[in-house]
C-alpha cells in the first residue's frame, strides 16, 4: 500500500511540476511557448501560414489552437489560456469587454475577408426582381454590414446621420426594390444563396464554405473597424511577446504571405499608406 501511495504521490508532483514549468514558458509569463486561438478556416491559416513562421524566427515554439464559435476564444484569453487571439474586429470586441467586464485590447488589425452579396439566381445586382428576399446576418453588428453594403450598392437608402454600427432594417428610408430581409445565423447564410435571392456572407463564412470572394456580386467596402484583430488581454499588451507578434504582422514576410495565400483579403489602412 505504501508502495502505490508513494507512486502516487510521484505522479501528482510530476504533473505539478510539468504544469508549473508550462505555466512558466508562457509567453505571457515571459517564456517562449505562445499560444494562439483562431476560429477555423482562413484565420486560423493565417496564424498558421502567415504569423507562426514569423514568431519562429523569434524563436517562439508557436501552438495554434482552433476554434468553432465566436464564444471560446475570447474566454480561454480571459482565463489565461491563449496568450492571444485571431477571429473579432474591433466592435465584437469592445461590445465583449463591456458585457462581461473584461480588458481584452487590439495589438493590430489584419487583412479580412469582407462580406459579400452572393446570388444563385442573379448575375447582376441591377436584374434583382421587386420583392427579391434577402438573407442577413442576425447579430446586430454584422447585418449593420449588411444595410451598409446594400445601401453603398443602390438597392436602399438609410437615414441621415444614424449610427452606422447600429443601421437596422428601421432605418432604411426608400427600399427601392421592396426587398424583404430574413434574419439567419452566420454560419447558415451561405446555405442561404441556393434557398433565397441574395444573401450577404461574412467572408470568413463564405471561405469555409468554399465559397470564392470573387464570385460575390459585390463586396462591401470594409471600414476598418470591422477588420479582424490580434487581440490580447489588456495586461499584457506591452508585454515583449505582445510586441513580436505585432512585429510580425507587420513584416515584409505577412505580406507577401497574405498575397500569395489569401487573394481577395482588404488590407487595413496601415499596409496601404
Amino acid at each position: 500500500m505504501k508502495k502505490w501511495t508513494k507512486l502516487w504521490s510521484s505522479l501528482v508532483l510530476a504533473g505539478m511540476i510539468g504544469l508549473l514549468a508550462a505555466c512558466g514558458n508562457s509567453a505571457a509569463n515571459g517564456g517562449k511557448t505562445i499560444k494562439i486561438g483562431a476560429t477555423a478556416g482562413p484565420y486560423y491559416d493565417m496564424v498558421t501560414k502567415a504569423i507562426k513562421p514569423e514568431l519562429e524566427k523569434k524563436g517562439y515554439q508557436v501552438e495554434a489552437i482552433e476554434f468553432t464559435d465566436y464564444v471560446q476564444p475570447n474566454t480561454a484569453l480571459s482565463e489565461g489560456d491563449l496568450d492571444a487571439n485571431l477571429f473579432q474586429h474591433e466592435v465584437f470586441m469592445k461590445a465583449y469587454n463591456k458585457e462581461n467586464n473584461k480588458n481584452l485590447a487590439a495589438l493590430i488589425s489584419v487583412p479580412t475577408a469582407p462580406m459579400g452579396l452572393y446570388s444563385s439566381k442573379y448575375k447582376h445586382l441591377q436584374d434583382i426582381k421587386p420583392g427579391a428576399e434577402v438573407a442577413i446576418p442576425n447579430d446586430p453588428a454584422n447585418a449593420a454590414r449588411a444595410f451598409l453594403t446594400l445601401k453603398d450598392q443602390g438597392l436602399i437608402q438609410l437615414k441621415d446621420g444614424i449610427d452606422t454600427l447600429k443601421a437596422s432594417e428601421r432605418d432604411i428610408t426608400n427600399n427601392l426594390k421592396k426587398l424583404t430581409f430574413k434574419q439567419l445565423e452566420s454560419a447558415n447564410l451561405p446555405r442561404a444563396v441556393e434557398d433565397l435571392d441574395i444573401a450577404a456572407v461574412p467572408g470568413n463564412f463564405a471561405l469555409s464554405a468554399n465559397m470564392k470572394l470573387q464570385d460575390a456580386l459585390a463586396l462591401e467596402n470594409m471600414p476598418d473597424r470591422y477588420r479582424n484583430q490580434v487581440v490580447v488581454d489588456g495586461k499584457n499588451k506591452d508585454k515583449q511577446f505582445a510586441k513580436d507578434l505585432k512585429e510580425a504582422v507587420e513584416s515584409k514576410a505577412f505580406e507577401e504571405t497574405i498575397d500569395k495565400e489569401f487573394a481577395g483579403f482588404g488590407k487595413p489602412k496601415w499596409m496601404t499608406e
